[in-house]
């Protein structure tokens, strides 16, 4: 093969390697420990189906609706834990959360949960209350309530959302984590993001839309 050619044959190649996919072709990690190190599986292998799944839950939002893995089953949601008296972290987590409604409105295979740690004080009365004062309209934004224990749980076990540290407290150890948690139809974990932090609220939108158009 003469110089030119193989000149030739090397600019081509890194120009396609210098390609940016499109959003279709990127495919998300699975997140399968708490230390959330990030795995990427083709969905017909066998560790595909040992990943990591959210077990059963059932808790009440701020119209009085129970809301269970069925709820979310075959659907992307996004999970975070606050409560209404938290004056720190909180708002700035509500306020990325609407971002991440409003990107999603009409979409109604979008959901997003988001948790009380004070369930006690958090009833639905004060849920739905505190949704009018934040402007909660996407009614696939849930608000929830319910058996504290339950809500740890699911927390630090089923969405490692208090990252390997909390993994193994109990429910008499408060939880308060800026995590937002992506899980896709399957009720596989498929991102982590800090909740107070914008671009990385940004990056959430952006993997929504990637898990939208992925192939079960």
């Amino acid at each position: 093969m003469g110089n030119n050619k193989v000149i030739l044959l090397i600019l081509l190649l890194t120009a396609l390697a210098c390609t940016p996919k499109k959003p279709a072709d990127v495919k998300l990690p699975y997140f399968n420990t708490p230390d959330f190190t990030p795995i990427w599986l083709d969905k017909s292998t066998a560790e595909y189906q040992n990943l990591h799944t959210i077990p059963a839950f059932s808790f009440t939002d701020q119209n009085g609706n129970s809301i269970t893995n069925q709820t979310v089953n075959n659907k992307i949601y996004v999970v975070d834990f606050f409560f209404t008296r938290c004056q720190n972290i909180c708002p700035k987590m509500t306020g990325n959360m609407a971002k991440v409604s409003a990107a999603f409105i009409g979409h109604p295979n979008i959901l997003m949960l988001s948790h009380s740690v004070t369930p006690e004080l958090d009833n639905i009365a004060v849920l739905r209350n505190y949704a009018k004062l934040k402007n909660v309209t996407n009614p696939n934004w849930h608000l929830l309530t319910g058996d504290k224990k339950q809500i740890y749980d699911i927390a630090r076990k089923g969405y490692f959302a208090d990252n390997a540290i909390g993994y193994n407290k109990d429910f008499n150890e408060f939880l308060h984590t800026e995590n937002f948690i992506l899980v896709d139809g399957q009720h596989h974990i498929r991102g982590v993001y800090n909740g107070t932090i914008d671009f990385e609220i940004d990056n959430l939108i952006r993997h929504i839309k990637i898990l939208e158009k992925e192939v079960d």
